[in-house]
Order: C-alpha cells, then structure tokens, then sequence
C-alpha cells in the first residue's frame, strides 16, 4: 500500500491547541463543560488514544474535530494535500471535501438507506473515487468477509440486520478507502472477537502506510500495541499529562 502520510517537512500532520467545549443548557440558564484546554500534535502514521470516564467529552472531541460539532476556542491545523486548514473555522465547502477525500469518522452506529445492498454500501467509496463497478463490488466483499458478515447478508439490505450486523457494514464502509485522517468512536462496541480481530488488522495494514488516527475504544486492550500516545479526559482536572503505553490498563471508559 503506498504511504499516504505527509512529507516529513510538513509534520505534524494535525496541531490541535487550546481545544474546548462547551454546551448550552438554556432551560437551566448555564453552560457545561465538556473538556478544555486540550493540546497535542499528530504526526503521519500515529495513533492517539483518548481515554477518561463517561461525560468526559471523549467522543465530543472527536466530532469538534470532525466539525459535527462547532467550537469557538481553540486551534486544530490539519495539513491538508492542498494546505492547512483550521477544521474549527474553514469553510464548509472545504470540510465536505476534506471529508471525501483525507479525513474519515468510524462511528459504532450504521445509518442504513432503504433498499440500498450491504455490498453496494461498502462500494460506494470506492466508486466515488473512480473504480469501476465490478472492482468496487468484488473488494467491497471482500471486506465484508473479513468482518465475518455472512455472504447470503451482502446483497441484503441492513436496514433489517441486528446492531452487530450493522457495524461490520459500517466498518467494510469507512475503512475501505484508505485515509490521511481517521477518526475511531467506539468502533468495537458492538463487535464480536472475530470482527474485532479483523478490524485491529485493518488498522495495523492502515497505520503501516502512514494514516494517523485518533480513537475511542471499548476494549483499548485490543490496540494497545498501536498506540502511540494517549490524552486522559477528566471530569475534576481538564486534561492530564498524555501517558505511557504501560499505563493503558487505567484507561477508563
């Protein structure tokens, strides 16, 4: 696979200073906190894992990042194949196309389209990049497979599948198409170990050629041998020193 890391001179890939948030309660007349004051770097082919207790903002960061969810403080430079980018302020043309086309959100939940195929699903990256039909559909199920979703399923429509079902589609889907950026919110939660197995494959094969990812995970233990560095989220201190691969055990979820 070809790297798809930036050049070395370009590094970090993403600059993240100063990240907070807060949400509105506006019947109770006050503002809450999620995090504050979040700061780190993310070179090409790193792995980031962000841990801490439930309420803690760890998914809320991700989707800050991602611009499901706006913020007003803070800095997050992406180099981008055409430039920096602050996702906090760029244009909203700009985020849709960095979404086609370097920065990928893994989610744990499947948005299934009525009588759209779990194949034809898992395809359409592929087939939005330029690859013919026949291609797309034959490596979409091969990914399928290798999630363990049952081949008499993949022309099936998710719409009917169970939550499990659903996320081996989800998964085929996001990470079919290699990207520089991946964001991961609890991509195991639903999985059982065979998926789970083949989903920390398909990261190994993506980290070795140069993506950088940042992740949530219900059981971390499945890609503590992947993790560069680590941020803690706390409810009391609002953000702990990044820790050590050895400390990944105390990772609350």
């Amino acid at each position: 696979m070809t790297p798809l890391g930036t050049d070395p001179a370009a590094s970090p890939l993403l600059s993240v200073r100063d990240l907070a948030k807060r949400f509105e309660i506006h019947h109770l007349g006050r503002q809450v906190a999620t995090f504050q004051a979040v700061d780190f770097d993310l070179d090409a082919g790193e792995f980031l894992m962000l841990g801490g207790a439930n309420g803690t903002g760890k998914s809320t960061l991700l989707r800050t990042l991602y611009r499901s969810c706006r913020t007003d403080t803070g800095t997050a430079i992406y180099r981008s194949a055409r430039g920096p980018i602050d996702l906090l302020r760029a244009a909203d043309i700009d985020i849709a196309w960095l979404r086609r086309a370097e920065i990928g959100f893994v989610t744990q939940f499947l948005q299934a389209r009525p009588r759209i195929s779990a194949e034809d699903i898992v395809a359409e990256p592929l087939l939005q990049s330029g690859q013919d039909h026949k291609t797309a559909i034959g490596e979409a199920r091969r990914w399928l497979d290798a999630f363990g979703l049952k081949p008499t399923l993949w022309p099936a429509y998710p719409s009917a599948f169970s939550g499990g079902e659903q996320q081996k589609v989800n998964l085929a889907r996001a990470l079919i198409r290699p990207r520089r950026l991946l964001f991961l919110d609890e991509p195991t939660a639903s999985l059982d170990r065979l998926a789970r197995r083949a989903l920390v494959a398909r990261l190994e094969e993506l980290k070795r050629a140069g993506v950088a990812m940042i992740g949530v995970f219900h059981f971390p233990e499945d890609i503590q041998h992947l993790v560069d560095q680590q941020i803690i989220l706390d409810a009391d201190t609002p953000l702990a020193d990044p820790v050590s691969q050895g400390d990944m055990a105390d990772v609350a979820e």
